[in-house]
């Protein structure tokens, strides 16, 4: 049994000096019939670690209810890494941060009393330490101390970014250990004076964030910390995107300078990402700098292996400098095959039923004034909010004072406008006839932002909605059901004429399931569910326009897909193509 050690500025593993080389992998944004594929593509470019962060709120979706299964199956995940002989960092949070809904943290935290996050409160401390109990043991057994993979686990993540309370860190540092963890422990920050000085534990090592001037920020660690191991723990080779705004694109040059820059310096390193993946479901976080930035959900990154795990130029140019470095490394890069994509072509969507149809039979939940999607416990999606009113009122501004994130408002079923949260002050003007009106707003949580100071605001209408400063009273709330998409559908109704938000179906056959990229030009925004697996988010305004289907998801003979879509449909079809379209927006 090895264990990872630092000795005068350096790792050691098994008694021999260790350069780390890693890969950022998620299990959670990757279907696990992948999983081997991609590690053993990683341990091809001839490196000897794969990290991953651990999301809370896909392992506890509700209080006290767990899952360790399917994409949450870490155990699995340690064990395939070990079987191809890769170790292991495991990133456990609480918080992750990684364009992930609220940074990984559950959302129904906020519905506690008295919590503050992330930082000294014993009302979140507690929460946390009923999770670390049961996700520290299921890891502690791979640690290698026990003879597994596991060699390091960090604490916490990014402080420094966020707050100064060494209080928290320690006890969360303190808590690991108690709970059996003997890996050797470390924190990671961004390469500044007031990010090392506030996410750093004294005795722990820290390591840095950086995607560019390697020297400059490795200068900067050992002002803080001399004689120790220089990582660094997150090099971000590529970017994510955000709806609405440009596709980045990292050129493979320029991310191969700065590795054999770290590498030149002797230091070890982590690629974030090595292989991105998918945001699958309604799991994408967000951003807020000046304005609200919902992440894609496609997590390609530009990184090493494509969203579909193909190697991309970027591969090759690391192998080659790993291997100038190391002199060995990668020679069987060449004999692992890339995805096989096909395009399975056009699929008629031949069923439709409208979302007024399906709330038909969802109980409302009754409340004077409206509901924030976390009181409601419906935490992900859309929820339709319901209300009367007496007439007339003529040229009446309704709107929302706080909503989260965009509202479709309809008057008596008629749509007439969108409430955004980035145009707070923008009202729908309507009239409400002599008889009175139903006010309807469906409202998308679009995610959680997942980074900064706004970390942890609630979703939906989060404040009163106002007809001309009018506060309006006596709400019905509509959970929007997702559990059972193709059960919705009555196939002996026949075709539908429908408008507004509604639910598409149509199937098709395949002979031998393979990936394949969905093309969602001709609708407009909504999400998209292969065999009632949701695979996420489109939106035509882009910059991605396809969404990646992973052929593990498909089955031999027939199979459904199910849009469900906001607005509008120009065509009555949708189509299956051989290669993603991430770079432009759906109407080009």
């Amino acid at each position: 049994m090895g264990k990872l050690i630092e000795n005068e500025g350096c790792f050691f593993y098994n008694g021999e000096k260790i350069q780390l080389l890693s890969g950022a992998i998620h299990y959670f944004r990757v279907v696990p019939a992948c999983w081997h594929d991609r590690l053993s593509k990683l341990k091809n470019c001839g490196l000897n670690t794969v990290e991953t962060y651990v999301p809370w709120n896909l392992h506890e979706p509700s209080p006290g209810e767990y899952t360790f299964d399917g994409l949450a199956d870490i155990e699995q995940f340690i064990e395939i890494a070990q079987a191809l002989g890769l170790l292991v960092i495991v990133r456990p949070g609480p918080y992750i941060c990684s364009e992930w809904d609220f940074g990984g943290l559950p959302p129904w935290l906020i519905t506690i009393p008295g919590i503050k996050l992330r930082c000294f409160n014993r009302p979140y401390l507690d929460r946390v330490d009923i999770w670390f109990d049961e996700l520290l043991p299921r890891i502690g057994k791979y640690q290698c101390s026990n003879g597994g993979p596991v060699i390091a686990m960090q604490v916490e993540n990014e402080y420094g970014s966020y707050g100064n309370d060494l209080a928290y860190l320690v006890y969360l540092r303190d808590g690991m250990v108690r709970r059996g963890i003997d890996v050797l422990l470390f924190t990671s920050d961004g390469p500044t004076d007031r990010m090392l000085q506030s996410g750093t534990i004294p005795g722990v090592l820290e390591m840095v964030n950086f995607g560019s001037r390697a020297n400059e920020a490795f200068d900067k660690l050992e002002e803080y910390q001399p004689n120790r191991p220089l990582m660094c723990m997150e090099f971000w080779n590529g970017w994510f995107d955000h709806w609405g705004e440009e596709h980045h694109a990292r050129p493979a040059a320029d991310a191969a300078a700065t590795l054999d820059e770290i590498l030149a310096r002797g230091a070890s390193v982590n690629f974030y990402m090595f292989h991105g993946g998918t945001n699958f479901g309604f799991m994408n976080g967000a951003n807020y700098q000046e304005s609200y930035q919902p992440t894609i959900t496609s997590y390609d990154y530009g990184s090493a292996l494509d969203e579909a795990g193909n190697q991309t130029e970027k591969f090759y140019s690391f192998l080659n400098v790993i291997s100038q470095h190391r002199g060995s490394g990668g020679e069987a890069a060449e004999n692992v095959k890339g995805s096989v994509a096909r395009a399975f072509g056009t699929i008629p969507m031949t069923e439709a039923v409208a979302l007024s149809a399906v709330l038909e039979r969802v109980d409302p939940i009754h409340s004077v004034w409206p509901l924030t999607m976390e009181e409601l416990g419906h935490y992900f999606g859309f929820v339709l909010y319901r209300t009367t009113v007496s007439g007339p009122r003529r040229r009446n501004s309704l709107t929302a004072h706080v909503i989260r994130d965009r509202g479709q408002v309809f008057i008596d079923g008629t749509y007439r406008g969108v409430l955004d949260r980035n145009n707070p002050s923008d009202g729908i003007v309507v009239d409400i006839p002599e008889s009175g009106a139903t006010i309807e707003i469906l409202v998308e949580n679009m995610g959680r932002i997942n980074y900064g100071p706004m970390l942890g605001e609630s979703k939906g209408i989060v404040d009163k909605v106002l007809l001309s400063n009018v506060s309006l009273s006596g709400w019905e709330h509509f959970p929007v059901p997702f559990d059972d998409v193709n059960g919705i559908f009555n196939r002996d109704q026949g075709p539908q004429e429908v408008e507004g938000p509604a639910y598409y179906r149509g199937t098709f056959v395949v002979d031998q399931p393979h990936d394949t990229y969905i093309d969602t030009i001709g609708w407009y925004k909504g999400a998209i569910f292969i065999n009632g697996f949701n695979l996420g988010r489109y939106w035509e305004i882009g910059p991605q326009r396809t969404l990646y289907l992973p052929g593990p998801l498909l089955k031999p003979g027939e199979n459904s897909i199910v849009i469900f879509e906001l607005e509008k449909v120009d065509s009555g079809v949708i189509s299956m193509i051989a290669a993603p379209l991430l770079g432009v927006p759906s109407e080009t």
